[in-house]
Parts: structure tokens; C-alpha cells; sequence
């Protein structure tokens, strides 16, 4: 196909681009269908550079970056953009970047696919707030049944929200890319516990921390950041466990990519707040998993069913210090185990790639060309 006979894709985010590793991998994917691909989001103040990547990215600088009036600036920024622009297809990312979407698809009569990252409406920043709560729902109502495509990450929310609005939604897990893992565990470091994604309510970091003053001859290491990050820094010293613990804020993908598969232990512990955390199935997941790491998660039904199915690690049901201390060292000493866990790590990471997954993104997208 010659550039000047590539369909456009404009894809959105509300988010910087750097650490979305979903987006980057659809993106890549309908690059290598043959589209033409732009990525929009925002840019922060601390935002890096977007680099190295097969496709073209934008970004807006906004006056505000929280709150209702956020999304509904950010929302008209993206319709000015795309009105601006010409496209034959729209990939909105969840339900905040939905309504410039569906607005210019309407306007331009595009076709416009939807990937809802969670449950968007069950979010814990949502619980407790309810005339939030109901705004959203009443967006989500008005617009979902609209799109021409629907995406979602796990067949549980895949379920509901196919229930609910009536429009099927395939599934398409947050997997990684098949790489060959080389690092080996840096020799005179302490055993690394590691938790890579957002620092945010919900996501049991408190819990871990404390766990710390139980643990000796070992290290939890949090790649991410957050609301939460300042509270959490004070909690470890708090606590007295600051020298256990180290904070390495967000990385790229690249950079994060090197750094896993030295670590010991992967942490997936996100509370059973709402149903969006209940139904919960996070790619940190899959990439601890792709670094041949044992994995630590809650009992919670879609990664605890990933994690009983190719036996690569434990289940937690105990979310006090002591508990998960003892389930850590277990983890990090009981030589038998991690042997089983690594290998059958070895046989789940051939299993849960995004070369396999991305054959739905597609099937779905092939209609398009």
C-alpha cells in the first residue's frame, strides 16, 4: 500500500503517551496493518519526549489538568483536533476521550472503535462520589451505544458491558511482546519485591510497605507514580523501613522492560474496592510474567484464575503486614517452589504474548482497510 493510499487512524488518550504500553502495542499493531497512525494526548509539565516510535504522536498543553471542567477542556481540544484532521477511523481509549470522538465520528460519519481500559464507572476514584459517579454513567449510557467497535481487557467486564449496552465487546488482554529475557539477578543486590504501575488508592502499596519491617535481606522496589507517591514516601519512613524501600518514579517502557526481570517477586495487589478492581486483570501482570517472575496477586477472579492456570506464583487473601511478609519470604527463599514457578514462567511466557492477542485488534480493524 503506497503512503498516499494508508487509511488514517487517529487514536486518543488522556494520558502523556510515555507509559501507555497498551496504546503503544495497538498502535504498532495497526501501523503494521498498513495504516497510517497518529497517537493524540496531553502533555505535562514533567512529560519526556516521545521517542523511537513506528507511528506519529501529538500532544496538547492544557491550562487545566484535574477535575470535571479537565475532562470537558480536554474533550474540546480533541474535537478542534480532529474536526482539523483528516482520518478514516477513531480509536478512543476509555470513557474520558469518548465524547470528542463521538462527536466528530457523527459529524465526519467515520466509523469510531472503542477500548475501555477497566470499568471505567467502578473506578475506586469514583466510589464515594456519587454525583460523579452518576455523570459518568450518564455519559457512558449516552455514547457507548454509538460506537461501531467495542474493546475491553477481560471477559468479566467484557460480559457486563456487552449485557448492559447490547454491542459486543471482544476482548484483548494487556499482554506483552515476546522477548527473550538476558538479566540475570544482579549478584550483591538484596532480592528486589517489585511493583511497577500507578500509585493510587486501592492498589495495597500501604500494605507491602509495612510488610518491610518483617522482611529482612530484602527490598521492595515501586516503579510508578501517583497521588499516592508523596504518602507512601512518608509511610516508609514512618514505618522505619525507608532503606527497604525504593521509589524509582516512572520509567519508560524500555527502561522498565530491563529492570523487571531482575526483581525476585512481582506484586499485584490491587483491594477488592469496587467492581472495576474486582474484575481487575492489570498488564503489570503479564509483564512480570513475560520477565519470568513469580507473581504475588489478590484473590481477586481474573488474575487469580491467570495465576491457578499456569501455576506461576501465589494468591493473596491476607492483606496484613505480617501475612504478606511471611507470603514474601516464602516467596524468596523456598527454593522448590520458585524452581516449579520459573518453570512453568518459561512456558507462560511463550503462552501470553501480545503476537497471539493481537490477532483480535486485527480482525476487528481489517474491515477498515
Amino acid at each position: 500500500m503506497k503512503p498516499k493510499d494508508k487509511k488514517h487512524i487517529i487514536v486518543s488518550v488522556i494520558n502523556d503517551l510515555i507509559s501507555d504500553n497498551r496504546v503503544h502495542k495497538v498502535c504498532c499493531t495497526l501501523t503494521g496493518m498498513g495504516y497510517e497512525v497518529t497517537l493524540v494526548g496531553r502533555m505535562l509539565s514533567d512529560s519526556p519526549s516521545v521517542t523511537g516510535r513506528p507511528y506519529a504522536t501529538h500532544r496538547f498543553r492544557l491550562l487545566i489538568n484535574k477535575g470535571l471542567l479537565f475532562y470537558a477542556f480536554y474533550n474540546f481540544r480533541l474535537l478542534l483536533y480532529l474536526l482539523g484532521h483528516h482520518f478514516d477511523v477513531l480509536l478512543a481509549n476509555d470513557l474520558d476521550t469518548l465524547p470528542a470522538n463521538i462527536l466528530a465520528s457523527g459529524i465526519k460519519r467515520k466509523p469510531i472503535v472503542y477500548d475501555s481500559h477497566e470499568y471505567f464507572t467502578e473506578v475506586p476514584e469514583l466510589i464515594g462520589r456519587p454525583g460523579t459517579k452518576r455523570i459518568w454513567e450518564w455519559i457512558e449510557g449516552k455514547l457507548v451505544p454509538h460506537v461501531h467497535e467495542a474493546i475491553t481487557v477481560c471477559k468479566s467486564i467484557a460480559a457486563i458491558y456487552t449485557e448492559k449496552y447490547k454491542i459486543h465487546f471482544h476482548v484483548v488482554r494487556n499482554l506483552p511482546v515476546a522477548r527473550k529475557v538476558y538479566s540475570i539477578k544482579e549478584e550483591g543486590h538484596l532480592p528486589a519485591i517489585m511493583y511497577q504501575g500507578s500509585l493510587n488508592p486501592g492498589r495495597g502499596l500501604e500494605c507491602c510497605i509495612r510488610a518491610m519491617k518483617h522482611i529482612e535481606g530484602a527490598r521492595l522496589v515501586i516503579a510508578g507514580d501517583g497521588e499516592l507517591k508523596k504518602k507512601l514516601m512518608a509511610l516508609a519512613i514512618s514505618e522505619g523501613v525507608s532503606h527497604k524501600v525504593e521509589f524509582l518514579g516512572r520509567l519508560p517502557l524500555e527502561e522498565l522492560a530491563e529492570i523487571t526481570p531482575k526483581a525476585s517477586v512481582g506484586v499485584s495487589v490491587e483491594e477488592d474496592l469496587g467492581w472495576n478492581y474486582h474484575y481487575a486483570l492489570p498488564n503489570k501482570l503479564f509483564d512480570y510474567i513475560q520477565a519470568r517472575v513469580p507473581v504475588f496477586v489478590s484473590n481477586l477472579p481474573e488474575m487469580a484464575a491467570v495465576v491457578k492456570q499456569y501455576g506461576i506464583g501465589v494468591i493473596n487473601s491476607d492483606f496484613t503486614p505480617r501475612g504478606i511478609a511471611n507470603m514474601f519470604n516464602e516467596m524468596i527463599n523456598n527454593d522448590e517452589k520458585r524452581k516449579v514457578w520459573l518453570d512453568n514462567l518459561e512456558y507462560a511466557s511463550g503462552e501470553l504474548i501480545w503476537e497471539k492477542e493481537e490477532k483480535i485488534i486485527q480482525q476487528i480493524f481489517n474491515k477498515f482497510l
